[in-house]
């Protein structure tokens, strides 16, 4: 069932709202601007209703932080307003409201204009995930991975957390093509994928396909002692796969990994650290594939020994 928050500081006029939609939808209410933009940060809603006239914050100033969180961005705002003039109307439409219902309600038109964008909604968010997976893979693809790397970096600087960057490489992938085919490639590429996402599952963790044979991850809030041995957890749960691979360059195909750990303060900029992840990426391959190099805020290096 799709849920609906309400925003409004009547009472009556949320029961009213409730009383429309309830028999179709779950109906969440708050009553001050406040709790409504905490209650939308940490619930999955399918809409917001939300009235103009508020006594902490107007309906405007609610819509247009809800536009500026990623969580909230594309939940459909439905301004509900006794105020019937053009200008609030145009005001509502461009700060990124989808639609605008006027006091006294229309049980009918209400239920109608609901249901028309909740299931607008479905079909945009359909759209926007199928943008973003890798059709090979099923994981993220490349555009989603340099929209999540945005969000998170920014998001790691404001909490003060410690940021992971994390990449992957199918060892002598090039060998086990032209060793089996590219079909038996792509089938192994769809594998390793799934079997490195099982494992990076929580709603910290990112994981994406970089290109080619490479992967990336993106995790937020763990030290860079715990990734580098939880990465070796990964590492061995893809050699443990046993997915034979040409036996004159090694018995299974293994993956190496490199990654950084670092807390990311304002003006540092993410390439750099991305530059970082792929060097320990370069000198895992180096020093014989199929093992783990990692960094840590003073650049000091960790090697697997396998």
């Amino acid at each position: 069932m799709d849920k609906i928050l309400v925003i409004d500081d009547s009472i009556v006029q949320c029961e009213y709202l409730r009383s429309i939609l309830c028999d179709e939808f779950e109906i969440v209410v708050c009553q001050t601007g406040r709790d409504g933009l905490q209650t939308a940060r940490n619930g999955k809603f399918s809409l917001v209703l939300l009235d103009i006239i508020m006594p902490d914050m107007d309906g405007f100033m609610i819509l247009q932080e809800l536009k500026a969180t990623e969580i909230t961005k594309y939940i459909p705002v439905i301004l509900i307003t006794s105020l019937s003039d053009i200008q609030h109307e145009e005001k509502g439409l461009l700060s990124g409201a989808v639609d605008y219902i006027t006091k006294p309600f229309s049980p009918v038109i209400v239920h109608a204009r609901v249901k028309s964008h909740i299931q607008l909604y479905h079909y945009q968010m359909k759209f926007k995930e199928e943008a973003s997976l890798d059709v090979l893979t099923g994981v993220s693809n490349r555009r989603r991975y340099e929209e999540e790397s945005v969000v998170k970096w920014r998001s790691a600087i404001r909490f003060g957390l410690p940021f992971t960057i994390c990449m992957f490489d199918i060892d002598n992938f090039k060998t086990y093509n032209d060793t089996f085919g590219h079909p038996a490639g792509d089938q192994v590429l769809a594998t390793v994928a799934q079997a490195i996402s099982s494992r990076l599952h929580r709603a910290t963790d990112f994981f994406a396909r970089y290109g080619g044979e490479e992967f990336i991850a993106l995790c937020t809030g763990d030290d860079a002692r715990p990734m580098f041995e939880y990465m070796t957890q990964v590492r061995r749960a893809v050699e443990d796969l046993h997915i034979p691979h040409n036996p004159a360059v090694r018995e299974w195909v293994t993956v190496s990994i490199g990654g950084m750990t670092y807390c990311p303060r304002g003006g540092d900029s993410y390439d750099t650290y991305l530059k970082i992840a792929d060097t320990m990426l370069y000198d895992a391959k180096r020093f014989g594939r199929n093992r783990v190099v990692w960094s840590n805020a003073t650049m000091e290096q960790w090697t697997e020994n396998t």
